[in-house]
């Protein structure tokens, strides 16, 4: 047995800590009287826009129609 802190956000609760248990696996909650600041996940972003920098617009407008160019390339028509 392990004891994980954690902490409910109105939803769900929420552990603070690496959980190793398996689905299916039962656990017990014990409800303290104290409470806690929620945590926030600082420092993580979504991917969206993270390659952004290393956009090539000259690249870009090659890239149009590539596909369609190779295929014509390879079998004479698309």
């Amino acid at each position: 047995m392990r004891a994980i802190q954690g902490y409910y956000d109105g939803t769900a609760i929420r552990a603070l800590e690496e959980i190793d248990a398996k689905p299916n696996q039962r656990v017990i909650i014990t409800i303290m009287d104290e409470f806690v600041e929620p945590v926030k996940a600082e420092g993580r972003r979504g991917m969206r826009g993270a390659l952004a920098r290393y956009a090539d617009p000259e690249r870009a407008k090659r890239e149009k129609g590539a596909w369609e160019r190779a295929a014509v390339e390879k079998h004479g028509h698309i």
